[in-house]
């Protein structure tokens, strides 16, 4: 799957094999901060940071890109690897909606690089795959995250009671959504912001 979106200073486009190893750097160095938040593998996976199941992940993505279910990314920053973005969870039909969720290198986090790739996949979702409706979906205590959504300032819809499974715990998480109209009327907003250079 070679595509390839930008924002301002952002580059994503789907992981690889040959990204493993940066992959990997980031996942062992930032594992308390990242694993907090995040569902638990598999059991029987192995290692969740391993190469095997790395190859694996990419080739399933790959396919689910084809398929239309999902769209995943690598952040990308003057050619340097720092986190990942993925639209999932697409549904057609009567829904035409998606979810987004994200996660950073912590010694990237702050400057702004995640609202910035979020931004870029609502440009993609909204006006490539004519979705409808974006959801994020975070723990009510995962600051560093609503940040991103305040940064944003997406429609706070409400707590749904033990929605995710987190780190074997089932969680509440606040729910933020934008539709494509949301995105319609507030565009310049986000390309002014978040997607093309300042002139």
């Amino acid at each position: 799957m070679s595509m390839i979106i930008k924002g301002r200073r952002v580059l994503l486009r789907p992981l690889r094999e040959t990204d493993f190893d940066a992959w990997n750097e980031v996942r062992e160095r930032c594992g308390d901060w990242l694993t907090r938040w995040e569902p638990l593998p598999p059991a029987g996976w192995g290692d969740p940071n391993g190469r095997r199941l790395f190859v694996s992940r990419c080739m399933a993505r790959e396919s689910e890109a084809r398929t239309g279910a999902s769209h995943s990314f690598g952040i990308f920053v003057e050619g340097r690897f720092i986190g990942e973005a993925n639209l999932s969870g697409i549904a057609r039909g009567a829904l035409q909606s998606g979810n987004i969720g994200y996660w950073i290198d912590m010694k990237e986090a702050g400057h702004g690089y995640v609202p910035e790739a979020v931004a870029t996949i609502f440009r993609f979702a909204f006006e490539d795959l004519g979705l409808h409706r974006i959801q994020i979906s975070i723990v009510p205590r995962n600051q560093p995250s609503h940040r991103v959504v305040e940064k944003l300032q997406l429609r706070n819809e409400g707590r749904a009671q033990r929605y995710i499974e987190i780190a074997g715990v089932w969680e509440d998480h606040d729910l933020f959504a934008i539709t494509v109209e949301e995105w319609i009327a507030r565009r310049r907003f986000f390309m002014e912001n978040f997607i093309l250079p300042r002139i």
